[in-house]
């Protein structure tokens, strides 16, 4: 049961280094220095955002098979590594409505529409298809979201001056083959091959 919530936090905090909300949590610290509001907003984005996903990967958990619910997750963290080494941009739509709304409504709107096709979106389907309690595995990508936001937020500049992106970018990337790594061989168990 533990590992429900365990995983699904580790895998969605690795996900989102170097990822396109960590820069617009910067630039939302950055524009309106309100931290407390930010992380709210990143709060509540998030889950309802990766309960839509957790509801699509626990119907899609029904009418697939172990052995091929194994396949596929190792085959998404083979895709989630590759996709952690292309950089992220933000698009200027998604800080623009920091001028009509305050700090809580800009992050809300702006992180859920971010996280729409993200990785860590398809990653949260994935492990919810993997795994059979669904609201901890939505706790458990909420808290890997916070994990790898909330510094950003509260820090803002001071990690990314101190640190090269492109070397985070790879260590995240290097931390999801290993994922891969053990989910084909739990595959490869599943499909009574080892």
């Amino acid at each position: 049961m533990l590992e429900s919530l365990l995983v699904p936090t580790g895998v969605v905090a690795l996900a989102e280094i170097g990822d396109k909300t960590q820069l617009l949590a910067l630039i939302l610290a950055a524009r309106f220095r309100k931290p407390w509001p930010i992380i709210a907003g990143i709060v509540a984005a998030t889950l309802a955002n990766h309960a839509a996903a957790g509801a699509v990967g626990a119907l899609v958990s029904s009418y697939l098979s172990d052995t091929v619910l194994h396949w596929i997750l190792a085959a998404s963290f083979t895709a989630t590594a590759l996709w952690t080494l292309v950089p992220d941009k933000i698009d200027d739509d998604e800080t623009r409505t920091g001028k009509v709304h305050g700090a809580f409504v800009t992050t809300l709107i702006a992180f859920f529409l971010a996280e729409i096709g993200d990785k860590t979106q398809v990653a949260t389907v994935m492990l919810a298809a993997q795994y059979p309690h669904l609201l901890l595995v939505i706790l458990g990508t909420t808290l890997g979201m916070l994990a790898a936001n909330v510094p950003v937020v509260l820090a803002g500049n001071f990690a990314a001056e101190k640190l090269p992106l492109a070397l985070i970018r790879r260590l995240a990337a290097l931390s999801f083959f290993v994922l891969a790594a053990f989910a084909v061989y739990e595959a490869m168990k599943v499909s009574g091959w080892v």
